[in-house]
């Protein structure tokens, strides 16, 4: 299996295939002090296995053997991930993203800038202790009849769909307590695109201190008012201030519902970020405000406001800001890929050091699976977005050796396409499950015996 990947690699890209030869894996396990023995299933053999294992939709370990004509069973494939250091895949991954931002991130940039859009989700895992401890699970399930759920954060580039960081955190966690965690890899001049679970006073103030640019949806707590001089509240005297006023002051009016004001510091910080921190921040920021409208048919919100430190409206008008926001649902398009087509909505691993290097190994494929869109897109002349991700899944599973990649299928052009979020094939009719399954049990086996 590694020879045939790697061949299928270097018909892409060679430098992609150098970061998964037996050389440069042996050198990060020796960099990570990890010692192993040659063996069957060497650190190599691990990391093959599990991409290969998630390129074939997540399948069973014991499939893993039919596929590599290997004589190893899944408890021996386990013993092996258990030893490999989870360095290793986070050096793997961070070597192959290093590898494609050199030459992918000048492709789809706005006005110069690079985009990146960063989201939340979740996914689950199997019912075990240490992962319930750690992950917890959803409120409404009772105890031992829910399975543990991480939530997801997760950061891509919007011009070429690659995911550059991603990283699971316990359920209970809000948005913006995770989002510093992805701050290190935004650069000055970049742009972040976010819905308004990541809009707050502190994350716009620290993005602005980076330089770094924000498109956000306006949070639904925060009162927007277009009017010229009108008055507004100090947030550090909101218990004396009359409610229903903006906490912004304005600034000058750039246009029709297109305002700059200032944002004034609350008195709290937000969850996850020390005091210290909140200290260190200016008393307000110039931001700005604008409010568009949505009239084609099927959208559930017809009017959208938006806040941005883009304030320079010669260069960026409205117009291009709406559009720009516009790209933000992209992400659910890439979400959707990582936990549907790549069945990553369940994963396997039982403890929390596995489900770490699952969630990386997923990363890992999935960038692989975009280069795969990249280029055809390239050699096919049309965007990358029109290429079809389960076509080029598809071909990097199964390709072989020598051969050239074929012309992979073109998705039609659809804007503003728009699909019920319903099911039509109704599901087994089973009761949900209402007590421990050892309880169940032990009430069947009573029943029994009592008839």
């Amino acid at each position: 299996m590694s020879s045939r990947m790697l061949a299928t690699l270097c018909l892409l890209r060679q430098d992609l295939a150098r970061h998964l030869d037996r050389d440069t894996v042996d050198r990060l396990c020796r960099d990570l002090g990890h010692r192993w023995r040659r063996r069957r299933l060497d650190p190599l053999a691990v990391l093959h296995l599990f991409i290969l294992q998630v390129l074939q939709g997540n399948t069973a370990l014991s499939h893993l053997r039919h596929l590599v004509a290997r004589d190893v069973s899944a408890s021996a494939i386990c013993q092996a991930r258990a030893r490999t250091p989870l360095g290793l895949f986070q050096a793997v991954l961070r070597g192959v993203n290093s590898t494609l931002r050199r030459e992918a991130s000048p492709d789809g940039r706005w006005l110069g800038h690079r985009t990146l859009l960063i989201d939340g989700s979740s996914f689950s895992m199997p019912d075990t202790p240490d992962l319930q401890r750690h992950f917890g699970q959803s409120k409404k399930a009772k105890p031992g009849c829910g399975f543990p759920v991480a939530h997801l954060m997760a950061l891509f580039d919007a011009g070429t769909g690659l995911l550059l960081e991603a990283f699971a955190a316990p359920l209970h966690s809000h948005d913006m307590g995770l989002a510093w965690r992805l701050h290190p890899r935004l650069e000055p001049g970049d742009v972040l695109v976010a819905d308004r679970g990541f809009c707050s006073f502190a994350h716009l103030a620290i993005l602005v201190r980076d330089g770094v640019h924000a498109v956000f949806r306006l949070h639904q707590r925060q009162i927007v008012d277009f009017t010229p001089n009108r008055p507004h509240v100090d947030p550090r005297q909101a218990e004396a201030s009359p409610r229903g006023r903006p906490r912004s002051r304005w600034i000058r009016a750039v246009g029709v519902n297109d305002q700059i004001v200032a944002w004034i510091k609350p008195q709290k910080p937000p969850r996850g970020m020390g005091s210290e921190a909140f200290a260190a921040l200016p008393d307000s920021i110039a931001v700005r405000e604008l409010r568009y409208r949505i009239e084609t048919p099927g959208f559930r919100s017809r009017e959208i406001t938006l806040v941005t430190t883009l304030i320079d409206e010669a260069t960026y008008g409205a117009p291009a800001l709406a559009g720009l926001y516009f790209r933000r649902w992209e992400v659910e398009t890439h979400l959707r890929e990582l936990k549907q087509t790549m069945r990553m909505d369940v994963l396997r691993c039982q403890t929390v050091a596995g489900v770490t290097k699952e969630l990386t190994v997923y990363a890992l494929v999935y960038n692989l699976v975009r280069v795969v869109m990249l280029e055809a897109a390239r050699r096919q002349g049309v965007a990358v977005e029109r290429i079809s991700f389960v076509d080029a899944m598809r071909w990097l599973a199964n390709a072989i050796p020598g051969d050239p990649m074929p012309e992979l299928i073109v998705n039609p052009l659809r804007p503003g396409r728009v699909e019920p979020r319903s099911i039509k094939r109704r599901p087994k009719q089973y009761p949900w499950m209402s007590s421990p399954r050892k309880i169940m049990r032990k009430r069947l086996i009573d029943k029994r015996l009592a008839s």
